[in-house]
């Protein structure tokens, strides 16, 4: 096609609503548009590169023995219902209702459909192993939706699933489905490390993400050059010796419990700085809200709260920081 009849409509300037680095980059370029928070529109640049990626994941997924097919975006809450997801998902589930006032859902996910799918359709152990993946639009009512397309509410995702009646056949599709992620992303020409991870609204017993290092990520992972053990922070857990352990802070002097009032304060620094003392002899108060209503959550001051571990001790099925306005 002729340059003067394609659809290509570049920015001269930098959007002003433009997170990161990638945003910007792809909406001067034009190859997308945003159209609500967390919502975009995916130019005809955009869309040849999306329809390139997906390709490779196709040619993986098939070598690894996985078949394509395509579930809808709206499911019905009954599914939902009776997975227990309907009440546990949380505010990121958006719940719709059509004309007849029946309760549906934008999918977030597709492990109920894929449930009910599978189920009317497999009636003997001799009929598994199944592995069926498809590549489709999903929805996640993101409280910040943020980074442009990487933390968006609107989204383009692979998802697989699989059946098996044995552990050992699952582990095999696991540690199949693990090398094919890995030539997926040698294939873009994208340096990852795969970690641990939680598994979160999902469950199940074990989780690996497969991230690409860059300054605009917003989760941090750990990694061991010796025994090659990574994880996601909000799974990571540490083993310390004796001659490993991080040295304390100095001991605080124990001061009688009294009320103070630290004007033109916003955070645990500017509290620091106000009584000239360090955060990490000081203790700030996190607070959420939850499906098992408020918590408080203290913390010492230089260090920061884990959400999904807060969430997991806790038991909860959503959680998120309280806007400080409620209490203005």
């Amino acid at each position: 096609m002729r340059w003067s009849r394609y659809f290509i409509n570049t920015l001269r300037e930098v959007p002003s609503d433009a997170d990161v680095v990638s945003q910007r980059l792809m909406m001067r370029a034009g190859m997308i548009r945003k159209v609500a928070a967390g919502i975009y529109t995916y130019l005809p640049l955009g869309l040849r590169s999306i329809q390139k990626l997906e390709t490779i994941v196709r040619e993986e997924m098939t070598r690894a023995g996985s078949t394509e097919l395509l579930m809808p975006a709206i499911q019905p809450a009954e599914l939902w219902m009776e997975s227990g997801r309907w009440q546990k998902y949380g505010k990121e589930l958006l719940r719709i209702k059509d004309r007849h006032d029946r309760d549906f859902v934008f999918g977030p996910t597709h492990e109920e459909v894929i449930t009910e799918t599978v189920r009317d359709a497999i009636n003997s152990y001799r009929q598994l192993p199944v592995n069926l993946y498809q590549i489709q639009t999903k929805f996640r009512d993101e409280v910040r939706p943020r980074f442009g397309l990487m933390r968006g509410r609107e989204f383009i995702m692979k998802d697989a699933y699989s059946f098996h009646a044995t552990r050992e056949s699952l582990d095999e599709a696991y540690e199949a489905m693990r090398d094919a992620y890995s030539r997926i992303f040698h294939r873009c020409g994208l340096d990852h490390v795969p970690v641990e991870a939680d598994t979160g609204n999902i469950g199940g017993s074990a989780s690996h993400e497969f991230m690409v290092l860059a300054q605009s990520g917003e989760d941090a992972v750990v990694s061991c050059p010796n025994c090659r053990y990574g994880a996601n922070m909000e799974k990571a857990s540490s083993k310390f010796f004796e001659d490993e352990v991080e040295p304390a802070p100095s001991a605080a002097v124990v001061q009688v419990m009294d009320e103070l009032h630290t004007p033109g304060t916003q955070s645990i620094d500017d509290v620091g700085k106000f009584l000239g003392k360090p955060t990490s002899e000081l203790v700030k108060t996190l607070i959420f809200d939850t499906d098992l209503g408020a918590v408080m959550v203290l913390v010492r001051g230089d260090r920061e709260g884990n959400e999904v571990k807060i969430k997991n001790h806790l038991g909860a099925q959503w959680l998120e920081m309280i806007d400080t306005s409620r209490f203005e």
